[in-house]
Order: C-alpha cells, then sequence, then structure tokens
C-alpha cells in the first residue's frame, strides 16, 4: 500500500516536474543564448558605427578646415593683387584698414619690408599658431621686398571647423606635423595625451584613418597636406557607456524581464488547468451518479487548453440535448395545440359560415331548375341576383382564407401605386350588400390626393372595414365613411355605434378568428378574419391601422396610408 501510495504521489508530480524541464530546456537555455549571441550582435554593430562616425567626423572637419584655409587664401589673393598696384604706403594702409571693416576672416594685417633672400618663396602659405594672441598667422608674398602678414582670430577658426559638432560628445583635436595642439572641441588633457601616444609614427594623407587598441573607443585621425594638419577624434568612455554598455544592460533585462514574464504565464497556466481539470471531474461523477442537469463550468481566460473547453462544450451539449428535447416536445405540443384549435376554428367557421351562401345557392338553382312549374322573369331575375350575391359572398370568404398564409410568411405580391383613394371608397360603398339599411354617411372629398398603395388589396380593406360596421353597428344608425389629409398620410375612418370594447380587448381583435360575440350564441355572420386580414394588408403596404371605442358607444376604425 505504501509503495502504491509513493508511486502514486510520483505519478502525481511528473506533470510539474516536466514543466521544469520544459521551461529550463525551452526558455532559460535559448534565453542565456539569445543573450549573449545579441549582445555581441548589437556590440559589434554599435563598434562599427563609432568607427563609422569617428571616420565621417574626421573627414567632415578635414572638409571644413580645407573650406576655411581656400576662402581665407582667396581672399589673401585678392588683397596681395590689390597691394601690387598701391605704392603709397599710407594708400596701402587706408587700402587695409578698409578691408579689415568687411572682413569675415582676418583680425590684422602687416606688411613687412624684408629682403629678397630672406623672403618666403614656397609655393604653400606659412601658416603660424600663436595659443597665447588665440591668433593664426599666414604670410603672403606681395613683391620681391614686402611681404603681407594677415592674423585670423582662431575662435573664428573653432567655429567654423566645429559648427555642426557643437553638441557632439566626441573629443576633436586639431594639431601641427609637430604634434602641438592648435584647436580642440570637448579637450580633456589626459584623452590627449592617450590619443598622441596611440597615434602610428607613418600617416596616411588626405583619408580617414582608424586606430587605437581600445575596440570599443576607436580613434580617427585625417592628416591634410595642406595646410599641414592633423584631425584626431577620440571616442570617450562616456560615449562607449552611453552605447554599448547601457545597450547590453538593456538587452540582459529586457530578457530577464521576458523569463518572469513566461514564468508568470506558466504558473497562471498550470494553477487554471489544475482548477478546469477538477471541474471536468466534478461533472463526470455528476454524470455517474444521475444528475443529468450538472454542466461544467470553466474559468476561461487565455491560459484554458482548446482541449479542455472543447470537452466541457460537449459535455454540455450532451446537457442541453436533453432539456431542449423537452423543451421542443413541450414547444411542439403548444404548436399542435394551437393547429388544432385552428383546424377547430377553421372548420367550425367554414361549416358555418359556407352552409348559408351554399344552401342559398343550392335551393335557388334547384328552383331554376324545376320543370315541373312555370317561373316568371322576374323572379329568375332575382333568384340569379341572390346566388350571384351569395357567391361574391363566397368568394370573398375563400380570398380571406387564401390570404392568410400569404400574411402570415410576408410573401404579398403588391403593386404599389399611386391610387385614387376616393374613387375607390365609392366603388368600394356599391360592392358591400347593405341588408341591415344602415345609413351610410360618406365624407371623402373628390380631389383628394392620391396614395401610394394596392388598388386591390385596399378595395379589399375597405370593404372588409364596411362589411364590419354593418354586422355589429345598431339598428337604424348610421356608418360614416371619412377621409382627411393629416401631414403627408390620408386618414380612413369608418365609424359606427356600437357596443363599448375594454381597450384590451381592442387588439385581440386583430386575431385569427376573433370574434366578440360567443361562438355559440353568435348573432352576427363572418369568419372571424376580416380585422386580422386588414392589418396585414395595411402594414404590408406601410400603412398604419389602429381601433378605438369610446363609451359614448362609438367605435373607429382609422387607417393611414401616405400620399403619393
Amino acid at each position: 500500500m505504501k509503495r502504491f501510495e509513493g508511486a502514486k504521489k510520483i505519478k502525481r508530480l511528473k506533470i510539474v516536474e516536466q514543466i521544469i524541464i520544459v521551461l529550463f530546456l525551452a526558455v532559460v537555455f535559448p534565453l542565456v543564448v539569445s543573450a549573449f549571441i545579441i549582445n555581441n550582435i548589437n556590440q559589434h554593430a554599435v563598434r562599427n558605427e563609432l568607427q563609422y562616425s569617428a571616420l565621417i567626423i574626421s573627414e567632415s572637419i578635414a572638409s571644413n578646415i580645407e573650406t576655411f584655409f581656400q576662402t581665407g587664401k582667396d581672399e589673401l589673393d585678392g588683397i596681395v593683387l590689390g597691394l601690387k598696384y598701391i605704392k603709397s604706403d599710407y594708400l596701402q594702409d587706408v587700402y587695409l584698414k578698409d578691408i579689415l571693416l568687411h572682413s569675415e576672416i582676418f583680425r590684422t594685417f602687416e606688411i613687412e619690408h624684408t629682403r629678397p633672400e630672406e623672403m618666403y618663396v614656397s609655393g604653400e602659405d606659412s601658416v603660424k599658431f600663436n595659443r597665447k594672441d588665440n591668433t593664426m598667422s599666414v604670410v603672403q608674398k606681395v613683391n620681391n621686398s614686402e611681404k603681407l602678414n594677415a592674423s585670423i582670430n582662431l575662435d573664428l577658426f573653432d567655429d567654423k571647423v566645429f559648427n555642426i559638432f557643437k553638441d557632439s560628445n566626441r573629443q576633436i583635436y586639431v594639431i601641427n606635423y609637430k604634434h602641438e595642439l592648435i584647436s580642440s572641441h570637448n579637450y580633456n588633457d589626459s584623452d590627449f595625451k592617450s590619443a598622441l601616444a596611440a597615434l602610428p609614427k607613418v600617416l596616411k594623407e588626405q583619408e580617414p584613418v582608424i586606430f587605437g587598441k581600445i575596440k570599443n573607443q576607436p580613434l580617427a585621425y585625417y592628416k591634410l597636406s595642406v595646410p599641414k594638419m592633423i584631425i584626431i577624434v577620440n571616442t570617450t568612455s562616456q560615449i562607449t557607456n552611453t552605447t554599448i554598455n547601457r545597450a547590453r544592460f538593456r538587452i540582459i533585462l529586457a530578457l530577464t524581464l521576458s523569463a518572469l514574464f513566461i514564468f508568470t504565464i506558466v504558473l497562471f497556466y498550470t494553477y487554471y488547468l489544475y482548477i478546469n481539470i477538477r471541474q471536468l471531474f466534478k461533472g463526470i461523477m455528476a454524470l455517474s451518479l444521475g444528475n443529468y442537469k450538472r454542466k461544467i463550468r470553466l474559468l476561461t481566460n487565455v491560459f484554458t487548453p482548446y482541449e479542455i473547453i472543447f470537452l466541457a462544450i460537449e459535455f454540455n451539449k450532451m446537457v442541453d440535448e436533453i432539456n431542449n428535447t423537452y423543451r421542443q416536445l413541450k414547444h411542439t405540443n403548444k404548436e399542435l395545440k394551437k393547429l388544432d384549435e385552428f383546424r377547430s376554428n377553421l372548420v367550425d367557421t367554414v361549416s358555418h359560415e359556407f352552409r348559408t351562401p351554399l344552401t342559398s345557392i343550392k335551393g335557388y338553382t334547384s328552383r331554376l331548375l324545376r320543370q315541373d312549374i312555370e317561373i316568371d322573369e322576374e323572379t329568375k331575375q332575382k333568384s340569379l341576383k341572390i346566388i350571384k350575391s351569395q357567391s361574391e359572398r363566397l368568394s370573398r370568404m375563400v380570398e380571406d382564407l387564401l390570404v392568410i398564409p400569404d400574411i402570415e410568411g410576408a410573401k404579398l405580391n403588391l403593386n404599389i401605386e399611386p391610387v385614387n383613394i376616393s374613387d375607390l371608397i365609392n366603388d368600394s360603398l356599391i360592392s358591400v350588400k347593405n341588408k341591415e339599411q344602415h345609413e351610410l354617411v360618406v365624407d371623402v372629398p373628390e380631389d383628394f390626393p392620391p396614395v401610394l398603395a394596392d388598388r386591390d388589396r385596399l378595395e379589399q380593406i375597405m370593404i372588409n372595414l364596411i362589411e364590419n360596421a354593418n354586422k355589429y353597428a345598431y339598428e337604424d344608425s348610421e356608418i360614416k365613411v371619412q377621409l382627411e389629409q393629416e401631414g403627408q398620410k390620408a386618414v380612413i375612418k369608418v365609424i359606427n355605434r356600437a357596443d363599448f370594447i375594454q381597450p384590451d380587448v381592442l387588439n385581440k381583435l386583430f386575431g385569427k378568428f376573433i370574434r366578440i360575440d360567443d361562438k355559440t350564441t353568435r348573432t352576427t355572420r363572418g369568419t372571424g378574419l376580416g380585422l386580422f386580414i386588414v392589418k396585414g394588408l395595411v402594414l404590408a403596404m406601410n400603412g398604419h391601422i389602429e381601433l378605438k371605442s369610446t363609451e359614448d358607444n362609438t367605435f373607429y376604425a382609422i387607417v393611414k396610408f401616405p400620399l403619393a
């Protein structure tokens, strides 16, 4: 027993052990390797970028120096050319003073008289720097006995050379061939001496070159032949820390946070997996005990496996099918009950309402077919009129029965067009047989605008409403048919005097086979489908119908249709 429990315990812990092993093999080890690779790739890329930028800066500084000296040389050549044509010392002083007022480069001019053998005869400008006076002097030959000394402010030189690198953290040094400092940007004495010590003894001219032993702090130089200067660009340790070291720290931090995030996700995953598996066990146990309504309720989130959700859904579907089958049976019983009631009403209506006109048609037809008696012409015409009237009544009842499926299935075929409502109401009144001899009061303007409707269906609506008023109006009372305009709608009102109907009963009158009088003691004929058909046709033609009954025993059937 103890051996079995120990084996069971080890088996239960295998999932945790496997998750730990998978985490180590799939997360920890790859992250460490990735961190090492990414760090090396990033360091190499940033180092290349630092070297490339150092070369670009040195080349750009060299270009600025060449441009500055070429501009000064061109201006100085022009000044010397002018001096050759001015013989008077006084006029030469005036000329030079005037130039100083407009020159952006030179600060002072001085004409020096010397012997021909002491004259500087090199083709290059003689350039000297004086850091104490913060000046740079340029010597240019005027003639065999005179030369022009021009001084330039080193601040101007610094501004022109370093103008686009003022915000750069790089250290930039400009030195002569004797390694004497001429100008600098972000000067640091120890860094300057270290850069000079690392500078190769043999330098390439007119091209940027990387030198130095520290890979992450590249140095670059550019040796100019005219003027004789060397530009040194130093990458400081601060720049290295800002780029390489900080990037290395961010990479390690990002990978560490990723590992923590992965471990957190796995922890939540294991927790929710355990809870949902427990829910599956409870549902299966409840089912085995005979509880067929017990459903599985999972904690669903991103950590819930699809397979568990699928099992729970299928299990719940099995439970739902049992309940749905019961509800479907119950619903089917209701539908069958309604269908049976509809069949009973239909049979009752057909047997009750169709019997009278069929009896009349059969009786008068048999009378006309008799050969043993002689029937006068007036009697024949009267009999034929009754047969025609009862046939039309049967036709309308059949039409009412046939239109019900179309109304319920929204399959009415309508021909919506402008209809002269005034003429249609008058035609409907002619088609209605008024046996009760109610007085019909018609208030229909002749020039009333046409409405948008199906003419045949609208006539069917009017006939049903007027017949309904005929059936239920008090004896010897009048029936009013009014036509009014309300905005962009035509309002048709059929008004008669009848018993007051409670508001909760009015809407029920639109149902099928609904009659106010009891079907066992009904006093009026009809199928009980008139108002149901009227409402279906009105709504199908975008109209509106309502019934009103007032306590002064007035009944209103109000129909509204849009004007054309």
